[in-house]
């Protein structure tokens, strides 16, 4: 499961770039209903002409936003684990907890409001919009990856890897939405410690 098929491509223009980055910025910080055309090329010095221009719409804008921070969060996940992880030598186990040590270091980083798509979600549950692939594309991917490791943790076991890499997900998922609210000091850790557990109990059949 790849990334969402995007519309045409957006000329990334000096103007345009800065629309964008201004759109980011106030999309996370304030939501994207909350975030109209104005106040975007107000923030990034153009006019509500140059950025119709570049961008058609509000809808296009958005999903740009998420496609971005999708990319980047895939292109992070993938350099992460080149740099610690030996992949020669690396166990099932400590693969799947580099999935979620990487998390920890991108909210670290760049989410200190949570997950940009379980966010967007929050605001974009339309399947006709055109942004919702995007969000659903990154969760089913995310889900494949954890099957995918699931799959080397409990080789043979069709069903029991489908169901690992769910809950691994879901654990997950829900630290990051944990963390999104700050309703406790470092769920991403809390989650990673409650699937070690998991994947211990696994490999012993307990």
């Amino acid at each position: 499961m790849g990334t969402a098929e995007k519309p045409q491509q957006v000329t990334m223009t000096r103007a345009a770039r800065r629309v964008l980055e201004a759109a980011e910025r106030l999309f996370y910080e304030r939501g994207i209903h909350a975030v109209g055309v104005d106040l975007i090329a107000a923030e990034a010095g153009v006019t509500k002409k140059t950025l119709y221009d570049r961008f058609g719409s509000k809808e296009r804008i958005v999903v740009e936003y998420l496609t971005g921070r999708d990319e980047r969060w895939r292109a992070f996940l993938a350099q992460y684990l080149d740099e610690h992880l030996d992949a020669a030598h690396a166990t099932p186990r400590a693969r799947v907890l580099a999935v979620f040590d990487a998390s920890r270091a991108w909210s670290a980083r760049y989410g200190a409001k949570g997950c940009s798509m379980v966010n967007a979600h929050a605001e974009i549950s339309d399947p006709s919009h055109p942004a919702f692939p995007v969000i659903a594309g990154q969760k089913e991917w995310m889900l494949a990856l954890f099957t995918g490791l699931a799959r080397d943790v409990v080789p043979g076991g069709t069903d029991d890897a489908e169901r690992l890499g769910r809950t691994l997900m879901l654990l997950h998922e829900g630290a990051l939405v944990a963390h999104g609210l700050d309703v406790f000091p470092d769920p991403v850790t809390h989650a990673r410690d409650q699937a070690a557990a998991l994947l211990d109990a696994t490999a012993t059949g307990t």
